[in-house]
């Protein structure tokens, strides 16, 4: 896997919390399914974001394993989370771009939406997209970054992939060791600017664009 040195693994605490409300019928989504294939959930687990005293509700499992890893990097890598920087799982599509209904099946997750809007872009520093860029390659393209959307949202992760696909139980199973290991392989320990590392991410977006 691209990338496979980095690693930041995110234990997965469920802390108690009141399940939302259904949405009303006519704010489902068609098929019971958002944009990326995940079923829609009624209510989704609270997950702490380890390291930052912050929490974000997630669908279970490879989902949650694989985005709590990104907010972690964020948060070791580019800056500490704050109070309301990290939203996910909803139970309306209130967004106006499609690939927002992937937050209805919790399988994505804003950092800061407030301040990074759908529709703008460059609004991450240099520095800041080499990390964003690594992760991206580091978890071999199942998560899609909202910046490099037709209309971009440079707050939104996303799963790229469906549920069991191979590729999304092979990266979670990655994370899952990486947190079972020695602890040489987490957040804090990599470096993004390596140069092999910022080879790798290069090559990784040049393949996925």
């Amino acid at each position: 896997m691209a990338g496979a040195a980095l690693g930041a693994a995110t234990a997965l605490t469920t802390l108690p919390g009141t399940a939302y409300a259904a949405p009303p019928e006519g704010r489902r989504r068609p098929g019971g399914k958002s944009a990326n294939g995940w079923p829609v959930l009624e209510e989704a687990e609270l997950f702490r974001i380890e390291g930052s005293g912050r929490s974000v509700r997630l669908a279970g499992g490879d989902a949650a394993v694989i985005l709590l890893h990104v907010a972690r990097r964020f948060h070791y890598e580019i800056d500490q989370l704050r109070d309301g920087d990290v939203t996910g799982h909803s139970t309306t599509h209130e967004g106006v771009q499609d690939y927002e209904s992937n937050y209805l099946s919790g399988t994505a997750l804003a950092i800061r939406p407030l301040a990074y809007p759908v529709g703008v872009k460059g609004g991450l520093y240099p520095h800041e997209l080499v990390v964003v860029r690594d992760i991206l390659a580091e978890l071999d393209g199942v998560v899609r970054w909202g910046g490099d959307l037709a209309v971009p949202k440079e707050s939104h992760f996303e799963l790229a992939y469906g549920p069991g696909h191979p590729k999304v139980k092979g990266v979670a199973r990655t994370i899952r060791g990486w947190h079972a290991g020695p602890g040489n392989e987490g957040a804090g320990t990599v470096d993004a600017f390596d140069p092999d590392r910022r080879s790798r991410s290069r090559a990784f977006a040049r393949r996925a664009a």
